[in-house]
């Protein structure tokens, strides 16, 4: 008993954590459920399928080409519109304008310089603007020496279209035309179907239309993503201090 009461007189916070911890008791013993308590019943939810039977749904794709039947909360995920349009060649009178101009004017006349800063903006790699305007420029020169005109470049830069129309989710032809006219609606139905019919518009639009199509996605790109040039951070550099020398005063 001294003990307990010197312990009790030594450390007088002891007795405010033993009330305490005999309040948790209690607090926990009556609000614990009883044994006999029967859980309600989780609430009905309904079917996907029951939901979109009605309902024209848009899905979405992912930078890696896969479809994406929903957002978190279990609702569609809309297509995005082109900021300009195939045939908007001169762009927006908006901030881009400046912008604008100058696709148009690289566009008709060093398309492969285009394709170079669009495959740069987008893939964002050292090296990439080199590599694809040289390939351009050797395509387009095989094409027209041997051909006329340039009928093989648009087989190296219609995946750029493709890859800027998934990371953007971005609508393309098949989805537009069934949207204005109702027509294409057996491809737009099916997910994998319908990205196949939209590879297959977007190599069409860079054959039957390559400068509009090269124009059109290097304004989308402004419009969307910085040049890989302005995203470089500054670098703090850490000086040492001089060599500092312990003298004895006179």
């Amino acid at each position: 008993m001294a003990k307990a009461e010197n312990l009790e007189e030594s450390s007088p916070l002891l007795a405010k954590v033993v009330e305490n911890a005999d309040q948790k008791d209690t607090h926990r013993s009556s609000t614990a459920p009883s044994p006999d308590a029967v859980p309600p019943p989780p609430p009905a939810r309904k079917d996907t399928e029951e939901e979109n039977r009605d309902g024209d749904c848009d899905y979405g794709w992912t930078a890696d080409g896969l479809p994406v039947h929903g957002s978190v909360v279990g609702e569609p995920v809309g297509r995005a519109q082109w900021e300009t349009g195939l045939c908007a060649c001169l762009g927006r009178h908006d901030e881009f304008c400046s912008s604008d101009l100058e696709v148009c004017l690289l566009g008709s006349v060093a398309p492969c310089m285009l394709y170079g800063t669009n495959a740069e903006r987008l893939r964002s790699t050292p090296g990439t603007f080199a590599n694809h305007c040289m390939s351009y420029s050797g395509l387009y020169l095989i094409g027209t020496s041997f051909f006329g005109w340039n009928c093989l470049a648009p087989w190296f830069t219609y995946p750029t279209r493709t890859a800027l129309r998934r990371m953007f989710n971005l609508e393309g032809n098949c989805e537009a035309l069934h949207r204005t006219c109702g027509c294409c609606g057996l491809c737009v139905e099916d997910e994998v179907q319908r990205e196949h019919c939209e590879s297959v518009c977007d190599f069409a639009t860079h054959v039957f239309c390559h400068t509009c199509a090269l124009c059109q996605e290097g304004r989308e790109l402004r419009r969307r993503m910085p040049h890989p040039g302005f995203n470089a951070r500054p670098v703090l550099v850490m000086i040492p201090p001089k060599e500092q020398s312990m003298q004895r005063g006179v």
